[in-house]
């Protein structure tokens, strides 16, 4: 396979626009066709981007020859466009969290696997190399045992989905949830990749401001993870419009021999890791400041977006699981949905059942 025929299904979400110029920029993939239901939206992607415009997706599916679709779907709706995906054949690239339940998610890997075609979502936080370089430092027992980790994710306030044509983002039943779903999934997905460990049990705490919607606006976790590690996530839609680039962005480790902390730069090129070790080997120079520049990609996190479809046209090309897998996204949803469990009675939750389950199948 030379090229790759990519059809996007939804549009009514924040990243269709700003994903066209990172799949551009990837040799042989070509976005052909946008399915979206909402005339006003689809005219105004297809005025911009020469693709072809269809207004229900799955006349898209029966009209082109594609290799890969990305589903820009209401939560909600995803299992069926991949399912019917799968069905012909066809490669499924799911935004985050993939589905508004993990019983969805379950019905999407079963067909994908059955039909022979990856199911993939976009955690490309594990593509920046500061993530890369903290990952490292984890393997490399710089933090020793670590103890325990913290995650902040503040972005936006509500109303961007409203202007960005995604409102139903604020709906819980086509959303599944508020912030812990659309953003959470990300540092959960990255805490579990770079500690190489699964969350066994979660306290959450919801916190809604909003008077307008059914989705909280704030969550916050407590996530133990089979090792010891608790960490801390504080995820939410409440941070000021004038606050730089719209998002307040934090991520830290602590452990018997050392720290990791970083405040990401949101889509921006430089960037700098604080790291304090007693480990052998950093004396003397025991508190290190090291920066990174990024090497500029137009586009939704355009340095991160570009190397991970790169590697899913090489996993499609060669036949191969992906590098971010449904099994990924599987195991991030079900850590939100034990956060929303704990939230809603008061106890701790533990997923030390849905991962014995998981491993015996």
């Amino acid at each position: 396979m030379s090229g790759f025929s990519v059809g996007f299904i939804g549009l009514s979400h924040l990243h269709p626009k700003s994903y066209m110029p990172v799949f551009g920029a990837v040799a042989g993939m070509k976005v052909v066709a946008a399915a979206e239901g909402n005339p006003t939206v689809l005219e105004a992607f297809t005025r911009d981007f020469p693709v072809r415009g269809y207004a229900d997706w799955r006349e898209m599916l029966d009209r082109e020859r594609l290799d890969l679709a990305v589903l820009f779907l209401p939560h909600n709706l995803c299992p069926e466009a991949a399912i019917a995906c799968a069905e012909k054949g066809v490669h499924v690239l799911a935004e985050k969290p993939m589905a508004a339940g993990s019983d969805g998610l379950r019905c999407m890997m079963a067909a994908c696997a059955k039909a022979g075609v990856i199911l993939s979502t976009p955690y490309v936080w594990r593509y920046h190399p500061v993530a890369r370089a903290m990952k490292q430092y984890v393997g490399d027992g710089v933090l020793g045992r670590i103890v325990g980790g913290e995650g902040r994710c503040a972005a936006g306030r509500l109303h961007r989905y409203i202007e960005g044509n995604a409102a139903w983002m604020l709906n819980r039943r086509m959303s599944g949830g508020g912030p812990m779903y659309n953003l959470g999934v990300h540092w959960i997905d990255l805490y579990r990749w770079m500690l190489d460990d699964e969350v066994v049990e979660v306290v959450g705490k919801n916190v809604k401001i909003n008077q307008d919607y059914d989705i909280e606006d704030n969550s916050f976790a407590l996530l133990t993870f089979s090792r010891g590690t608790v960490l801390a996530l504080d995820i939410s839609y409440t941070v000021p419009d004038s606050f730089p680039a719209g998002r307040d962005l934090y991520l830290a480790l602590r452990g018997t021999a050392g720290v990791l902390s970083w405040s990401p730069s949101f889509e921006g090129i430089r960037e700098n890791l604080f790291v304090c070790s007693d480990a052998p080997g950093f004396a003397p120079a025991t508190r290190r400041r090291i920066d990174f520049e990024l090497d500029p990609q137009p586009g939704y996190a355009g340095p991160l977006t570009l190397p991970f479809l790169k590697e899913l046209a090489q996993s499609i090309r060669e036949g191969k699981p992906a590098a971010i897998t449904g099994e990924d996204g599987l195991r991030a949803l079900e850590v939100v949905e034990a956060i929303y469990e704990s939230a809603e009675s008061g106890r701790a939750v533990s997923l030390a059942g849905v991962l014995a389950t998981a491993e015996k199948g």
